[in-house]
């Protein structure tokens, strides 16, 4: 008789778990939703590159995707994506931390500025940059001297695109900092541990999904930016041409297929690269939860 009360009631907690009221609606109608507002937002959109690319000639697809000027596009938007997101992640873990863990005349303002790049058009944070780090600009100026030539390179490229993608970073870490017991950090340096070992040890060990997180929201930012690079980059003929110009310049010139061509190349390779990243990123948060 123990044997069997103690199953009824465990049979009885898990459908009263399975029916616990929520604030959303049912499954399916909230399914539904979710699946009406991705296939129009994302999935129509996405299937209109590839059946618009199929249209043209396997020949035609590979000629365009294949071509020296658009693999040397493929090098600097990939190349620069990816260095410009190493540099958001040093940056903005360092900017995160001085928000969260000190506090300053102006901490305010700077939180603030901090999504300055979101609200900001692409295309005036373009111009701004370029008149800042052409040859007479005022930081270009002192960098002249030096041998340092920002616009109109891929640096100046890499440099837009840490501009655009910093705040994805610094938003991403700044709330898994705040909320960080520091109990942790002040029992471990009870123990003996230094800094370096306290930081390697408890610290990064706790931010690491977040940066990895705001690396990957930071490199698909910069994937697809036009607006802020065009302008920078001068966009020399196989030296700073990025892939989304390109894309640009088919349309233009009437060539859809061979536009569509070349987004769906950069698609599919984002797509493996962030897939990459979305898989090192949730084996980080396992291996981080308690057993």
């Amino acid at each position: 008789m123990g044997a069997c009360s103690t199953r009824s009631t465990r049979l009885g907690n898990r459908l009263h778990t399975f029916k616990r009221p929520s604030i959303l609606p049912g499954f399916w109608p909230a399914f539904g939703y979710t699946a009406i507002y991705l296939s129009l937002i994302v999935l129509v959109p996405l299937s209109a590159i590839f059946f618009k690319t199929a249209t043209s000639s396997w020949e035609h697809i590979w000629t365009v995707v294949t071509s020296p000027q658009v693999v040397a596009s493929y090098r600097l938007s990939f190349g620069a994506s990816l260095a410009a997101g190493g540099v958001s992640v040093a940056v903005g873990f360092l900017v995160a931390w001085v928000l969260v863990r000190y506090e300053f005349p102006g901490k305010a303002l700077v939180d603030a500025l901090v999504d300055l790049p979101f609200a900001l058009p692409t295309a005036v944070a373009g111009i701004a940059l370029t008149s800042l780090y052409t040859e007479n600009g005022w930081i270009g100026q002192y960098l002249a001297p030096l041998g340092i030539k920002v616009a109109f390179t891929p640096l100046g490229v890499i440099v837009a695109l840490t501009f655009i993608g910093l705040p994805f970073v610094i938003r991403s870490v700044q709330p898994v900092l705040a909320d960080a017991d520091q109990e942790l950090e002040e029992a471990a340096s009870s123990l003996g541990a230094t800094r370096w070992q306290i930081f390697t040890l408890v610290i990064f060990p706790l931010i690491r999904p977040a940066l990895l997180t705001g690396f990957a929201l930071a490199f698909a930012r910069a994937l697809g930016e036009y607006g802020s690079v065009i302008f920078i980059a001068g966009n020399l003929p196989m030296k700073t041409e990025i892939t989304p110009l390109l894309i640009v310049t088919k349309l233009e010139q009437y060539d859809y297929a061979g536009a569509t061509a070349i987004a769906a190349a950069l698609l599919i390779t984002s797509f493996i690269l962030l897939l990459g990243i979305n898989v090192l990123q949730r084996r980080t948060r396992k291996f981080l939860e308690p057993a």
